[in-house]
């Protein structure tokens, strides 16, 4: 249940030991947030480099919103169809900083850090103690690091989505008109976002259920509310519902190709499968896609798992109270995406970012579970609490410092695919304007069409002849057969080398036609 309210004692002022929590308190907070600004922005124009199709295509997108004053989509179709807002966010941080890869990643990676303080903010309902721990988890977890360092929309979800658990908390917690309007505009945000948030009203309507049946007098309040909620949610969704209803084709398309409903979708894993891999993502395996993860490791491992663990047990015990079983139900619908979609690999770790605040809260709440059965071991020594809430922040600080080393150990030949180096370095021969020509697929040629903003070469797809080669002043591809493609197979013959991958394959070849 939410902490009582503090009361100062005597003429007022506060006992000494209420001024050392609040400033332990304020210089961990500090602490904390200065770490998840470092892991984020450390290094970050060499790691991961490269630069993924999908990410040059949030940046293309930032710049014309910039370059044309008539062009303010909420939605793109192109690229499987996408939000607009993150590339809203990266058009401003272009206006301030200058168009680069760097900018575009320190977007996600400010989104990032901006999702570590909701976090706490959310969790602050549970304790002091639950919600540094809670922070400190999302600070410093491989999986957030990840994702908070590429420069793709799929990040919004984490502070999306704790805005969204702060609000429905404090919408129960105190049942009004303001924080009614406050609850359905954050569910109504998380439309904006990426695919897991679109659950946020299902979650919100198995919760309120829940309290129909177990918590009648607060549901009775809150239903005096609801129509302020419904409200806001359908104020602030409307672009992305009335983008739903009049181009359902690109707006659904990409969520029915990748999901199990989808009789021709192509997975790496029978359906059961990789049902236990996505449940066994949080202890024993992690996402084989190198841009989600590092080294396919799980989002917690066997030693993080013992205070989600207890966390859970925690909040099963105090299932009565609404905060806890929110958490419990935040689990279980943020999992249906990644168990839905079984399209690729799996588990999926960006079809699972719903789930973060959900982690996180179940983490911290762990930490102090642990530190209060520590204090009721039969016999146990006077420090025992302190031991444990000791060995608690020692794991989460040393795991954290772990997750950033491995991030940033990484060598080029890990992240040389996934990253899509060898598009970069095509983009940076092609560099010289309309009288080169780069020949690129459409999709791949998204690297190009960003880094080559200024100097913007002519871009050719692969199998279709140039009309008239001879204009041309250089010929860029990827291979000496999209060469002989574009021209004929003399000329393919004189190209040369333009760079390799890291075991010495050519991956850019060009050629004076």
């Amino acid at each position: 249940m939410p902490a009582p309210a503090r009361r100062w004692v005597g003429a007022g002022a506060p006992t000494r030991r209420q001024e050392l929590n609040v400033s332990a308190t304020a210089f961990a907070f500090f602490a904390i947030a200065v770490a998840a600004v470092l892991v984020r922005f450390w290094s970050l124009q060499t790691q991961p480099g490269g630069l993924y199709p999908d990410e040059a295509a949030e940046g293309v997108d930032a710049r014309r919103l910039i370059a044309d004053p008539g062009f303010h989509p909420v939605f793109f179709d192109d690229d499987g169809g996408r939000e607009a807002l993150y590339a809203y966010v990266t058009a401003t941080a272009f206006r301030v900083f200058g168009a680069s890869v760097t900018t575009l990643r320190g977007t996600s990676a400010a989104l990032g850090v901006l999702g570590v303080a909701l976090i706490w903010l959310a969790v602050r309902r549970y304790g002091r103690g639950a919600a540094l721990a809670a922070m400190a988890w999302s600070a410093g977890s491989l999986w957030l690091i990840a994702v908070s360092r590429d420069g793709f929309r799929n990040i919004l979800v984490v502070p999306a989505g704790a805005l969204a658990l702060l609000a429905m908390l404090r919408w129960a917690d105190r049942p009004s008109r303001v924080s009614a309007l406050a609850a359905g505009g954050a569910m109504g945000l998380g439309l904006w976002t990426y695919q897991p948030l679109k659950f946020l009203p299902l979650l919100a309507i198995v919760w309120l259920l829940w309290m129909r049946r177990r918590d009648r007098e607060r549901y009775a309040r809150l239903r005096a509310t609801f129509a302020w909620c419904i409200a806001a949610y359908l104020i602030v969704a409307a672009p992305i519902i009335w983008t739903a209803i009049t181009d359902a084709r690109n707006y659904f398309g990409r969520g029915a190709v990748v999901s199990v409903f989808n009789p021709g979708v192509s997975t790496q894993d029978s359906y059961p499968v990789q049902v236990l891999r996505t449940l066994g993502m949080f202890l024993v395996t992690g996402d084989p896609n190198a841009r989600h993860d590092v080294n396919a490791l799980p989002l917690l491992g066997p030693l993080l798992f013992i205070p989600f663990a207890f966390g859970m047990a925690r909040a099963v015990k105090r299932r009565d109270d609404h905060g806890h079983v929110l958490l419990l139900l935040g689990i279980v619908v943020f999992l249906i995406p990644p168990l839905i979609a079984p399209e690729g690999y799996a588990p999926h770790f960006l079809r699972s970012l719903g789930l973060a605040p959900f982690v996180a809260a179940l983490v911290g709440i762990g930490c102090v579970e642990i530190v209060s059965l520590a204090g009721l071991v039969p016999r146990a020594p006077r420090p025992a609490r302190a031991v444990a809430a000791t060995a608690c922040t020692t794991l989460i600080a040393v795991l954290g410092v772990l997750s950033i080393r491995t991030y940033l150990d990484r060598p080029v030949n890990q992240r040389y695919d996934a990253y899509s180096f060898a598009d970069v370095e095509l983009a940076a021969a092609a560099d010289q304007g309309e009288g080169t020509v780069a020949v690129i697929d459409e999709y791949n040629s998204l690297d190009v069409q960003f880094l080559d903003a200024n100097n913007m070469p002519t871009v050719q797809p692969p199998g279709r002849p140039l009309a008239h080669p001879r204009v041309y002043s250089l010929i860029v591809a990827a291979s000496r057969a999209e060469i002989a493609g574009a021209v004929d197979a003399a000329t393919a013959a004189r190209a040369t080398v333009a760079a390799v991958d890291p075991r010495g394959n050519p991956v850019v070849w060009e050629v004076v036609p």
